[in-house]
């Protein structure tokens, strides 16, 4: 009997040593979206301009896209349909690795390296890695998985390079014009204005910047019957019902926005308006629940509009110089007059809220439908109430309107905004699809 206890014990010693099998890797839509918040945390500490966030948000899906591109034939890569966009080699390397995680993990590796504080980052990719490896993934895997996203950034990272951002730097300090009309700073920072040269760097998708040249602003004129005085007096005697202010600080997203105390001004610390439609295209692909691939697919496509939307918008701003309601009206209607919104620091026209948004929409909607309806609460975690919506296109609608309630856009440049984004979005839809 004693024999038979001890052969007992050892067989169940044995079998309770016996090495664990390494699991896959679990990877899903949500991973995807965490990394994009994660990166626009980072945005938010850095206060990232918009036009350079969405330029952050493009080239770091596109790393995780051309991953997927490498595994799956549905997902064709952007070689030959992005400008100047490289062929993507395959690395070279012997072992088993997991591409969905070197997808999430080349979007680690890639941010890291284009945002200022991106080594923050690193700090939550090991976290995340860590808990991979609790779970039962092999160590041999994970450094593989992570070799495999290393040499595919990179090759984005080079490609990022070659777009001319980093000679921006080079350029003269843009002087504001000085003349009637003119944009000029606006309180209470008093900024200088945001990316006077952005429309030098390469697009993704357009010729030139000047594509989707809109119509120019009406002409400034104090004259009371004037298309411009009466837009600025639309601006000034707007009713601001409670809904009007909801939907004003909503949609605000400015960067830049100060607390003015009387003694000392503090960021007040806000996304930029692309981060909040990643946000949304992320509540989307969870909602629909959308596979791995296809939700990289929708962030890529969509931060590619982002970015081209401010490309050429941006173009407009410097081109036209406008000045903004808050500086027009304080001259020539009523000195005491403030905007609800804080005015960001650059010209006014065109509405890059509006261009963006509806750019956003039309890339949205192509993927999951016209009347997709969802609940906004990209806000929430900054004290703002959620937001409901019929479609993407009523969000967009929403988004740009907001900045006539907020008191720091004119209505031609919400209306041609829009015209200039649905555009955009149609283009970038028609070359990256």
């Amino acid at each position: 009997m004693r024999k038979y206890i001890y052969s007992c014990l050892l067989l169940f010693s044995l079998f309770a040593c016996k090495e664990k099998a390494p699991i896959s890797p679990q990877v899903s839509s949500k991973d995807i979206s965490k990394v994009i918040t994660q990166m626009t945390d980072v945005m938010i500490h850095d206060v990232t301009n918009p036009p350079l966030a969405a330029r952050f948000f493009a080239y770091t899906c596109l790393a995780a896209y051309e991953v997927v591109a490498l595994h799956e034939a549905e997902f064709p890569s952007m070689y030959g349909k992005l400008n100047d966009f490289p062929k993507i080699e395959k690395p070279s390397l012997s072992g088993e690795y997991n591409y969905e995680l070197a997808a999430v993990l080349a979007m680690y590796e890639t941010a890291k390296k284009l945002q200022p504080s991106g080594q923050r980052l690193d700090t939550l990719e090991k976290k995340w890695l860590d808990s991979l490896q609790v779970a039962g993934v092999a160590q041999a895997q994970l450094e593989l998985t992570r070799a495999y996203a290393e040499a595919i950034s990179a090759q984005i990272l080079a490609y990022a390079k070659a777009d001319g951002y980093n000679r921006i730097s080079n350029y003269p300090r843009y002087t504001p014009l000085g003349t009637e009309g003119a944009w000029y700073p606006t309180p209470p920072g008093y900024f200088a204005p945001v990316e006077p040269y952005f429309s030098s760097i390469r697009s993704f998708t357009l010729d030139s910047a000047a594509q989707f040249k809109p119509v120019p602003p009406a002409a400034f004129s104090i004259a009371k019957k004037s298309s411009f005085y009466t837009q600025m007096q639309e601006v000034y005697a707007q009713d601001l019902t409670q809904e009007k202010l909801e939907i004003a600080a909503f949609w605000d997203c400015n960067p830049f926005a100060l607390l003015d105390n009387g003694h000392l001004m503090v960021g007040m610390k806000k996304i930029s308006p692309g981060a909040h439609w990643m946000g949304i295209a992320g509540i989307a692909c969870q909602q629909r629940k959308l596979t791995v691939s296809k939700t990289i697919q929708v962030f890529t496509t969509l931060a590619i509009g982002l970015m081209d939307g401010f490309y050429c918008c941006w173009d407009e701003k410097y081109r036209s110089n406008r000045i903004r309601p808050e500086t027009a009206i304080r001259k020539y209607i009523d000195p005491q007059w403030k905007p609800f919104l804080q005015t960001p620091p650059f010209p006014e026209y065109l509405s890059g809220h509006s261009t963006i948004s509806t750019a956003a929409a039309t890339i949205l909607t192509h993927f999951l439908g016209d009347n997709f309806a969802f609940t906004d609460t990209v806000e929430e975690r900054f004290g703002l109430k959620k937001r409901s919506f019929t479609s993407f296109s009523e969000a967009a609608a929403e988004a740009a309107i907001s900045r006539l309630y907020g008191g720091i856009h004119f209505m031609d440049a919400i209306v041609n905004g829009q015209e200039q984004g649905e555009k955009v979005g149609a283009l970038v839809v028609g070359k990256v699809l």
